[in-house]
């Protein structure tokens, strides 16, 4: 799945000056109103290595199944990456992202709320988004697929030989600031916040299942026999019920 490739996106924009700091934007061609916009955010524990391209044929389904979709780059560790870099892309993809479509984009992405999805430690960064927006009404929803979402018992677990403490720059004991303000699992208990579906599969042998059983106030969906990788392979058994998850929200009206 990470070495299969993609069509090529329709435009990429700059949202900073990092040579990471860029988006993928994917068009649904022929549409005749405006697309609803998927934000997609790419895995790899959030290191150097792994990069957006490996979601390529996803974003190709998903722009044929007639969603817009945005995939950004961020700072990885690795590089230059960790915190904060990493989370203030996000923050800065947020707030830039809307202008960018507008303009290179104008009329084809629906005006309105995003949804957000992610794999992953893409996962984790979607929720975080939702999280810590200022509007939550700004989010129509979170689909998280096999998401790094308790950093502080991935960091226990040394998931991917430390690929937290990498982030973090340390442990929860040292560095507990950027954990309350970073560990998607300790902020899922906040009120008026958007809607997270996470999707997990039984056969998970990057993120064990266990993880997504036990966040609190998600719309919990587990997938027996279903590996990591297959849930962002539109060629899987898991992929027509990543479709539904995305599709069950409201719809976005046009604008």
């Amino acid at each position: 799945m990470l070495a299969r490739p993609g069509a090529d996106p329709d435009a990429v924009v700059r949202y900073g000056d990092s040579p990471d700091h860029l988006v993928d934007v994917h068009l649904p061609s022929g549409a005749a109103r405006p697309c609803p916009l998927l934000v997609l955010w790419h895995g790899g524990f959030w290191r150097q290595e792994y990069d957006r391209r490996h979601t390529r044929p996803m974003a190709g389904a998903l722009r044929e199944a007639g969603f817009a979709v945005a995939t950004p780059e961020y700072r990885r560790t690795g590089r230059d990456g960790g915190w904060p870099a990493t989370f203030d892309d996000v923050a800065a993809v947020r707030k830039r992202l809307p202008g960018l479509l507008r303009d290179v984009a104008p009329g084809r992405v629906a005006a309105g709320p995003v949804t957000l999805v992610g794999h992953s430690a893409g996962g984790q960064l979607a929720i975080w988004w939702a999280l810590t927006a200022e509007d939550p009404e700004s989010v129509r929803g979170v689909v998280a697929l096999a998401p790094v979402a308790n950093l502080s018992r991935a960091h226990a677990e040394r998931l991917d030989g430390g690929a937290v403490a990498a982030l973090m720059g340390g442990s929860p004991r040292r560095h507990p600031d950027r954990y309350d303000i970073a560990d998607t699992a300790r902020l899922l208990g906040r009120p008026n916040r958007p809607p997270i579906t996470v999707l997990h599969g039984s056969a998970d042998a990057q993120v064990p299942v266990t993880h997504s059983r036990a966040l609190p106030g998600v719309s919990y969906l587990e997938l027996p026999g279903i590996d990591h990788f297959a849930l962002i392979d539109p060629l899987s058994a898991a992929w027509p019920r990543v479709l539904d998850a995305l599709r069950s929200a409201p719809p976005i009206s046009a604008g």
